[in-house]
This record gives structure tokens, C-alpha cells and sequence, in this order.
């Protein structure tokens, strides 16, 4: 069975973005050494466009061959012109707001989205799901998630969007499996689910 895996950048208090949903600050941390993890252990996270910027072009994906991400955190990409941000992997997009996917690559996910993870993830396959963002469809997928993956950053927003939004259900325990600090500040811990 596939693994559902949520691949997060966030703050030291918890947000992946401020009160308007904007990260941007986190790029600024992105220095060789943590780009060169990056492109080493998960190059199919960094979108197409940047993957060609880097010399990562033809680069196979090690660990996923699917994205998932909300309406909010696709919008990102069309409002730069990418309609295809993820080109390199199978990508799906939950959204009650669009009604044609403006890529035939992206297939849109209209309704029952926690019906189509679990088909997704009951795939054939050795490669995984990664669970791109937002906030709300981490909160509604957050009994799905079998993998966290948190790229902690070293500042501090102090309100804004958290890991998780709208999420109901009860406590959800992980272990830690993996961490590792970077001259930068930045610290990426894998948990994986507790059975």
C-alpha cells in the first residue's frame, strides 16, 4: 500500500504561512547545502520549474510519483503562469472553485477527495503520495496521512495558517524515524504514523 506522506515547510510556531497563507519567507533559507539535500533525497518535491533551474531535469523521482494539493496552494503556481507545477509527476488538485483543469496533467478532485486518496493510495506501486499543502486539505486528510515529513524554519510568525485546518478528529500520534539540523537553522524531522 501507498503511503500518504504530508512534505511541510512550516515555522518554529507551527504555520506554513501567514495570515494570508504566504510562505515566501522560507525560500530565503534555501542555501546550497539544504538545496543539495534536497535534490538528493527529494527531488520530485521541487517544482518542474525550479527542478530545470538546478540541473535537475531528468533527475528520476526517488520517493513520489503523485501530488496532491489544495485549490490555495495550486492558485500559487497559476498566478505565476504554471498550470503544471508538478509536470514531472501525476498531479491532482482538491477544489470545489474550478470547474475545468486548466492542464491536462492536473486532474481536479472535486468532491469525496478522502475516497480518491484512499484509492490512490491502494495503487500498485513503490512510490508515494506527496501531500503538497494547504492547511485545509491537510486538515481533512489528517487521518490518510501515514508520513510526516516537517522542514522546520528558524523564524517565528506568530499567527497564520497552521499545519493543520479544520481538523476535528482526535489526537493522532507519529514517531520521529529521521532528524537533521542544517548550518542554516533549518531542521527536517520524518515521523511516520504510530499503528
Amino acid at each position: 500500500m501507498r503511503k500518504l506522506t504530508y512534505f511541510v515547510a512550516v515555522s518554529v510556531d507551527g504555520f506554513i504561512g501567514d495570515e494570508s497563507g504566504n510562505g515566501d519567507v522560507f525560500t530565503t533559507y534555501v542555501d546550497e547545502e539544504f538545496m543539495a539535500f534536497l535534490a538528493a533525497e527529494y527531488p520530485e518535491t521541487l517544482p518542474t520549474h525550479v527542478r530545470a533551474a538546478v540541473g535537475l531535469d531528468g533527475v528520476p523521482n526517488r520517493k513520489f510519483d503523485t501530488v496532491l494539493q489544495g485549490r490555495g496552494s495550486y492558485q500559487v503556481g497559476l498566478d505565476a503562469g504554471i498550470t503544471s507545477p508538478y509536470g514531472h509527476l501525476r498531479e491532482l488538485v482538491a477544489t470545489r472553485s474550478l470547474e475545468k483543469s486548466p492542464d491536462p496533467n492536473v486532474e481536479l478532485i472535486r468532491d469525496d477527495v478522502v475516497g480518491r486518496v484512499r484509492a490512490l493510495k491502494a495503487e500498485d506501486g513503490d512510490r508515494d503520495i506527496y501531500l503538497c499543502g494547504g492547511a485545509q486539505l491537510a486538515g481533512l486528510l489528517a487521518d490518510e496521512i501515514d508520513e510526516l515529513i516537517v522542514k522546520t524554519y528558524p523564524v517565528v510568525f506568530g499567527g497564520g495558517m497552521p499545519m493543520f485546518a479544520g481538523r476535528s478528529s482526535a489526537i493522532t500520534a507519529f514517531a520521529l524515524e529521521e532528524n537533521r539540523t542544517f548550518g542554516n537553522g533549518v531542521i527536517v524531522r520524518r515521523y511516520a504514523r504510530k499503528s
